[in-house]
């Protein structure tokens, strides 16, 4: 049973992926972020550590790839601090790694919540008029 749920979430999502815009491809890594980063929280209060490597893992991931997804040239000085932020909470979230730190998962998990909720915030017609949706 559990593997015939994986394997329609994992149908879904790629189907939600196909068709989805670039902005909301950006909300669903957000989300992705935000959940892994509680799973990651959840593993290291249980002291699971196995699944804390992997959760975490697959949040640095996704954070690398928001950071990896910005146009550096298009977007001046808003992508160069969105990486420098993006950066920021990669350490971090290798720090709560190495140190069983719940606190550095629910500093990245708080800085990844303000971009969320701004980037939901943008209107719907604004989500492909400019270059935002396509770089960030």
């Amino acid at each position: 049973m559990r593997g015939s749920l994986k394997s329609y979430r994992k149908v879904s999502l790629e189907s939600e992926i196909a068709v989805a815009s670039p902005h909301r491809i950006i909300q669903m890594m957000l989300s992705g972020a935000l959940e892994r980063l509680a799973q990651s929280r959840y593993a290291i209060e249980q002291k699971d550590y196995a699944n804390k490597g992997i959760f975490i893992g697959k949040a640095l991931g996704i954070i690398s790839g928001l950071n990896s997804s910005l146009n550096m040239e298009a977007e001046g000085q808003v992508a160069n601090n969105l990486s420098d932020l993006y950066d920021f909470m990669l350490r971090r979230i290798s720090e709560a790694n190495m140190n069983n730190d719940v606190q550095a998962i629910d500093e990245v998990s708080d800085l990844v919540r303000t971009i969320k909720e701004s980037w939901d915030a943008i209107p719907q017609e604004q989500h492909t008029l400019s270059s935002h949706a396509d770089n960030l």
